[in-house]
């Protein structure tokens, strides 16, 4: 069973992107709390970082809110897809 705060991010991501099919979420427990790392399309990801990163930013912070209703902390990790950006450059 998936946890409260991958549901969130799951559901919420799916909602943004245009190939839902594709959304990735890794979730691992440490000392430090809850990082879930989040994989999508290539073609999906200014749709996640948004403009100047808003859009991520956002989400983060309401995985924290996700996180205080749990009692856990919750960071978010968005792996950067093969061909993207930082490949080209």
């Amino acid at each position: 069973m998936k946890e409260k705060d991958a549901e969130f991010l799951e559901l919420v991501i799916k909602a943004l992107v245009g190939n839902p099919e594709t959304v990735q979420i890794e979730r691992t427990v440490d000392e430090m709390g809850v990082l879930l790392t989040l994989s999508v399309h290539k073609d999906d990801m200014s749709q996640v970082i948004g403009k100047s990163g808003r859009t991520a930013s956002a989400i983060r912070t309401l995985l924290r809110v996700v996180g205080m209703k749990n009692n856990s902390r919750v960071n978010l990790k968005i792996n950067e897809p093969e061909g993207g950006i930082k490949d080209n450059a």
